[in-house]
């Protein structure tokens, strides 16, 4: 069978863990293809809640085979962490959960740096500081060190040592920061290479001969196509390709073996950090949402800012994801709301586009041309059929699928997973 992808269309924080756990039942491998210990997919199940930064999010169901690509970078500190709190929940993860040798390491240079310069910077752009953007610069700097180097100790330990010393003196004379203790670093991440070494493999064939095999593999995209590096609101974005390529380059599979790519829309929109968004409410009706959508990050624990429906956004990003399905979350939290604003469309210069921008100057002169749709009522979340749901709440639905041209069909009514319709 060929692969789904499935990816965030927004800026991140739609609710993609629960849409992947929910769809992992079908699945014979859950594959993350990029990012890193930034990302926090939130499972409830059995109102248990469990947030995974790493790991893909099927590894909640027994049968799945869970991937680490080569395009995810991975804090071995964080990794053994979830792979401890899984296990401690009674969560089989060894001989289930393999990650690629190619995989780049995230160092405790690129985690110091990442935090310096974020909280120095003029011109913030609101990371994690967990270290994502400096280990992927190393990466194309081609200077990152990768699993497979641990493999032989002499030249890890050399490659590493010049890679400290290097870094030592931006802290240093840069920073005017305390240097990092060289010998301590490499003792820890020897003695990681121990830890790690039962889930290391060589993923991409590991993938290719599953899909020749006719096996069903859900690709996870973390973040959100908006915060693409490429596709996104740049500079203001995330270090990797969320969108629906980087599942191609971070797992090592072909674009003809994806047949399906599921977008997750959440009901409303929202971001975290800084940079453009059209249609942010920095007012009551905002600070409605963030409460009773519980808008604060899995990961940093930030306040979202909040705001209406962006369909420019979602269109650009249906677009150039050739989305074929879409999810949506989070539609519950809109429920008590008497009028839905969505923006259909930006007024630029006095002239009205429905095309996203790519230049912030232009975001700067964005006035969004609304449409407005009636509310509905609070309602029971554990219905099962479209048909019984408020009717204004399935024509704001049927809205989204005629002004994106793509069928929703998963409708999530809240964050366990059995409150779910699909259609």
């Amino acid at each position: 069978m060929p692969v789904s992808v499935i990816l965030g269309t927004q800026w991140g924080d739609e609710g993609k863990g629960k849409i992947v756990d929910l769809l992992s039942e079908d699945y014979d491998i859950i594959a993350r293809y990029q990012g890193g210990a930034n990302a926090g997919h939130t499972i409830v199940l059995n109102e248990k809640k469990y947030v995974l930064h790493l790991i893909p999010s099927g590894i909640l169901h027994p049968h799945s085979i869970c991937v680490i690509g080569n395009g995810v970078v991975i804090d071995p500190v964080a990794l053994m962490e979830e792979i401890q709190m899984l296990e401690n929940e009674g969560i089989q993860v060894r001989n289930r959960l393999f990650i690629s040798h190619k995989a780049h390491l995230i160092m405790p240079y690129h985690k110091l740096i990442d935090q310096i310069s974020e909280s120095k910077s003029q011109k913030a752009i609101g990371t994690t500081g967990r270290g994502i953007g400096p280990s992927y610069i190393d990466k194309f700097s081609r200077v990152g060190i990768r699993i497979v180097d641990l493999l032989d100790h002499s030249g890890f330990e050399q490659k590493l040592r010049q890679n400290i010393e290097a870094n030592n003196q931006v802290l240093r004379k840069l920073y005017d920061y305390d240097e990092l203790n060289i010998e301590e670093i490499i003792d820890k991440y020897l003695e990681f290479d121990k830890l790690i070494d039962p889930f290391i493999k060589d993923t991409t064939y590991l993938l290719n001969n599953a899909i020749k095999e006719g096996k069903n593999i859900l690709a996870e995209g973390a973040q959100g196509a908006m915060l693409d590096v490429d596709h996104g609101t740049y500079p203001f974005v995330t270090s990797s390709n969320p969108t629906v390529g980087g599942a191609c380059t971070g797992l090592g599979i072909p674009p003809t073996a994806i047949n399906k790519v599921i977008g997750v829309v959440k009901a409303y929109t929202t971001r975290v950090g800084n940079g453009p968004f059209p249609t942010e409410l920095e007012d009551e009706t905002g600070e409605l949402l963030r409460k009773q959508g519980a808008e604060f990050g899995a990961t940093t624990g930030r306040p979202r800012r909040c705001g209406w429906l962006d369909l420019p956004q979602l269109t650009y990003s249906t677009m150039i994801n050739g989305i074929t399905h879409i999810a949506i979350t989070k539609i519950d939290v809109l429920s008590g709301i008497e009028q839905i604003k969505v923006c259909k469309g930006y007024k630029i210069n006095n002239a009205v586009t429905s095309n996203f921008p790519a230049d912030l100057p232009s975001f700067e002169k964005v006035e969004c041309v609304f449409d407005t749709l009636d509310g509905w009522q609070p309602f029971d979340c554990n219905v099962k059929n479209f048909d019984d749901l408020p009717i204004n709440l399935r024509k704001y639905i049927d809205y989204i699928t005629q002004q994106t041209g793509v069928p929703v069909n998963i409708i999530s009514l809240g964050a366990d997973r059995e409150k779910t319709i699909i259609r």
